[in-house]
C-alpha cells in the first residue's frame, strides 16, 4: 500500500502542502492551543483538566531538554533540578504572601535560568557522558538544600498550603488556572519554535554535528552550549511552578531520578529534535502508562526499556517518524529529484572583498611531533595559491592554522594586516571561510539552510529580536537567504535548495560546502581537497567556479592532490614536505623542481597514479 502512495498523491501537490504547512503549521498549533485553553467553558471535566495540566507541565520540562539535548547535543538530566527550583520558588513566595502570577511565574523561570547558568557553566566544560553523570549528581542536592532550609521549604515532610496564583488580588479558580497553564506552555513552545527556526537553532544543530565546523563558522562552542542549556532551564522552572500550584503541596520525594527518566523517555518518544515532539512524548507517557497503578512498581525498569527501544527503533521519535513518512512521499529522503548540479559554462559571482593573507614563520608542534616548521606564505586578492605535498606534509594543518582552529607555537597569521592567529572568531570576522576534506553537514537541515549557515559569524541578532521576529531579525534573515540563493546559483544547485542536505551524494555535498563558504562573502577562501571524489564533468565545473571566485576578487588558497587542476588554475604553488616548504613558484617551475619530483610527484607516479592528475590506484 505504501509503495502506491506517491502515485495516488501528486508530488506537486505534496510539495505545495509542505510549503503551506511550514507557514500555516504554527498558526494551526496556536489555534489548537486556544481551543484547548477554552476547554472548561466547552464542558471539559476537572479530571481531564488535571491530566492536561500534567501533560503541559511535563511538556515544558521535556521542551527544555529537547533544546539542550535534541538541538545542541548535550545530554543532561539536570531538568529535575530546575523543575524543583521553580516549584520551591513559588512555594516560598506563597508562604510570604507573594501570589501575583505576573511576579511568581517570571520569578520561577528566572530562578530556573539562574540555576541552569550556574550548573551549566561547570558541567558543560566536561561534556558528553561526564556531563550526564554530573547533572545526575545534582539531583542529590535537592533534598539536602530542602533539609538545610527546612524552616522555609518544609524539609522532608514537604511544603503545604501553597496558595493558587492571583491576579489583581483575585485568586485563580480551577478553570482560570487550567487556562493559565495552557497559555504558559503555548507561549513557551511558540518562543522555542521561533528560536530553533532561526540562526540560533541552526547554530545549535551545527554544534551538535561538529564542534570543528561550529568553530570554523565563527560560533563560540561553549557559549552556544551554555545558552541552550540555560534557555532549556526556563521552561523547567515554569513547569515546576505550575506543578506546585496544582496541588498546593511539594516534597523532595517528587523530584527524583525517576522523574529525570520520565523527562528523558518523553523526549525520546516524542522526538528530541522537535518542538512539538515534547508535547507528543509528554502526552504519550502521562495519558498512557503513568495512569496505571501497576506501572509505578516497575517504573524505572519500564522507562529504561522505553529509552532502549526508542533509541534503537524510533531514533527521531514520533515527530521524526511523521517527517520521514512525508519526506518519503515527496521523494526527498533519497533526493530523487533535482540533486544533480546544473551544467554551467560560466559562473556569476558578485565582487568579493579580497584581503592579503600572510603566514609568517609558523611552527606547529603536537607533543614531540613537528607538523609545521617555520612555514611562510603570502596570498594576494584575485589569485589562487595552491598548497601541495605528500600525505602528512602539513597541508591541512596549515589551513587549520589560517582558519584559527590551531594556534601556532610560533609565528603569526594576518589577514589584511590584522592578526587572526589562534582565533576562529577573529578569522571569520576578517573574512576567512573554508571547506573540509570530508564535508561536514548538519543533520535535518536542507541545502538552503546549510549554505546560509556560512553567515552565522556575521550580522548577529539578539535573542529577543529572534523570538519576537523584530525588524532587524527579518532584515538579517532576508540577507542570509539572498546570499544562499546567490551561492547556490553559482555552484549550480539552485534546484536542490529544499532537499535534505545529508541525503546528497559526496560530490554534490562538496559543491554545497563550497557554496556555504561562498555565502559568507569571503575575503580569503580556503579549499581543502575540494576536487576529491569528483568526476571529470564535476571537476571541469569546479575549475570554472574557482576561476570565477578568483576573478571576483577573493584570495583563494587551495590544498589539492590533483596537480593537473593546480597547473590549470593556480597562480602560485607552495610545496610542503614533512612540515617544511621545499619549493615555491608558478606551477610550471614547481613541476620541474627536482626535489618536488623526487619527494612528491615522482612518488605519486611510482605508487601507480598519474604524477600530474593525481588519478590512479587509490
Amino acid at each position: 500500500m505504501s509503495s502506491s502512495l506517491p502515485h495516488l498523491v501528486p508530488k506537486r501537490a505534496l510539495l505545495a502542502l509542505s510549503a503551506r504547512w511550514a507557514a500555516v503549521g504554527p498558526v494551526l498549533a496556536l489555534l489548537g492551543a486556544a481551543v484547548l485553553a477554552a476547554g472548561p467553558w466547552l464542558g471539559l471535566g476537572l479530571d481531564a483538566q488535571r491530566q492536561i495540566i500534567l501533560v503541559a507541565v511535563l511538556a515544558l520540562a521535556v521542551g527544555g531538554l529537547n533544546l539542550s539535548f535534541g538541538y545542541a547535543g548535550e545530554l543532561a538530566l539536570g531538568q529535575v533540578l530546575m523543575y524543583a527550583t521553580g516549584a520551591y520558588v513559588v512555594g516560598y513566595l506563597s508562604t510570604i504572601g507573594v501570589t501575583n502570577v505576573l511576579v511568581t511565574l517570571p520569578a520561577a523561570g528566572l530562578a530556573g535560568l539562574l540555576v541552569g547558568v550556574v550548573s551549566g557553566a561547570a558541567g558543560l566544560r566536561l561534556g558528553g557522558w561526564v556531563l550526564a553523570l554530573f547533572s545526575l549528581l545534582l539531583l542529590d542536592l535537592i533534598p539536602r538544600i530542602v533539609n538545610l532550609l527546612h524552616g522555609r521549604l518544609g524539609g522532608v515532610a514537604g511544603l503545604s498550603g501553597i496558595s493558587r496564583p492571583t491576579l489583581g488580588g483575585l485568586p485563580f479558580d480551577n478553570p482560570t488556572f487550567y487556562t493559565t497553564a495552557i497559555i504558559v506552555a503555548a507561549l513557551w513552545f511558540a518562543a522555542m519554535r521561533n528560536l530553533v527556526h532561526s540562526r540560533q537553532g541552526t547554530a545549535f544543530l551545527v554544534l551538535k554535528e561538529s564542534s570543528v565546523l561550529a568553530k570554523a563558522l565563527g560560533i563560540s562552542t561553549y557559549r552556544t552550549k551554555l545558552r541552550a542549556y540555560a534557555l532549556g532551564a526556563v521552561p523547567a522552572g515554569l513547569g515546576g511552578a505550575l506543578y506546585a500550584y496544582l496541588d498546593g503541596y511539594i516534597a523532595p520525594s517528587v523530584f527524583t531520578f525517576e522523574l529525570g527518566l520520565v523527562i528523558l523517555a518523553a523526549a525520546i518518544l516524542g522526538g528530541a529534535r522537535s518542538v512539538y515532539g515534547a508535547v507528543i512524548g509528554a502526552a504519550l507517557l502521562q495519558l498512557g502508562p503513568r495512569q496505571l497503578s501497576l506501572f509505578d512498581q516497575y517504573a524505572e525498569v519500564a522507562y529504561g526499556i522505553v529509552l532502549v527501544l526508542g533509541g534503537v527503533f524510533l531514533s527521531t521519535g514520533a515527530a521524526g517518524l511523521g517527517h520521514r513518512v512525508f519526506d518519503r512521499l515527496l521523494g526527498r529522503a533519497r533526493g530523487e529529484e533535482g540533486i544533480a548540479p546544473s551544467r554551467q559554462e560560466s559562473v556569476d559571482v558578485p565582487p568579493l572583498p579580497g584581503e592579503p593573507l600572510v603566514v609568517d614563520s609558523v611552527t606547529v608542534r603536537f607533543g614531540g611531533f613537528t607538523a609545521l616548521e617555520d612555514v611562510s606564505l603570502r596570498a594576494e586578492p584575485g589569485t589562487v595559491t595552491a598548497i601541495i605535498g605528500p600525505n602528512g606534509s602539513g597541508k591541512t594543518t596549515l589551513l587549520n592554522v589560517v582558519s584559527g582552529l590551531l594556534k601556532p607555537r610560533a609565528g603569526e597569521v594576518r589577514v589584511g594586516g590584522s592578526p587572526v592567529s589562534g582565533s576562529t572568531g577573529r578569522a571569520v570576522r576578517h573574512g576567512v571561510a573554508r571547506t573540509f576534506q570530508t564535508p561536514l553537514v548538519p543533520a535535518s537541515l536542507n541545502v538552503r539552510e546549510v549554505v546560509a549557515s556560512g553567515r552565522l559569524g556575521s550580522g548577529n541578532v539578539t535573542l529577543v529580536e529572534t523570538v519576537l521576529r523584530l525588524p532587524r531579525y527579518r532584515r538579517v534573515r532576508r540577507a542570509d537567504l539572498a546570499a544562499a540563493r546567490r551561492a547556490l546559483a553559482a555552484v549550480g544547485l539552485s534546484r536542490a535548495a529544499g532537499l535534505r542536505a545529508d541525503a546528497l551524494p559526496l560530490g554534490t555535498r562538496r559543491l554545497m560546502e563550497f557554496a556555504r563558504a561562498l555565502a559568507a562573502d569571503p575575503a580569503v577562501l580556503l579549499l581543502d581537497e575540494v576536487a576529491s571524489g569528483l568526476d571529470d564533468t564535476e571537476l571541469a565545473e569546479l575549475t570554472v567556479l574557482i576561476r570565477a571566485v578568483r576573478e571576483a576578487g577573493a584570495t583563494v588558497v587551495l590544498v589539492e592532490h590533483n596537480f593537473e587542476l593546480v597547473r590549470e588554475i593556480a597562480d602560485h604553488v607552495i610545496v610542503l614536505a614533512e612540515g617544511h616548504v621545499i619549493s615555491t613558484g608558478v606551477p610550471e617551475r614547481v613541476a620541474r623542481d627536482e626535489d618536488v619530483v623526487r619527494r612528491y610527484l615522482g612518488r605519486r607516479s611510482a605508487e601507480g597514479g598519474d604524477a600530474l592528475t593525481g588519478k590512479g590506484t587509490p
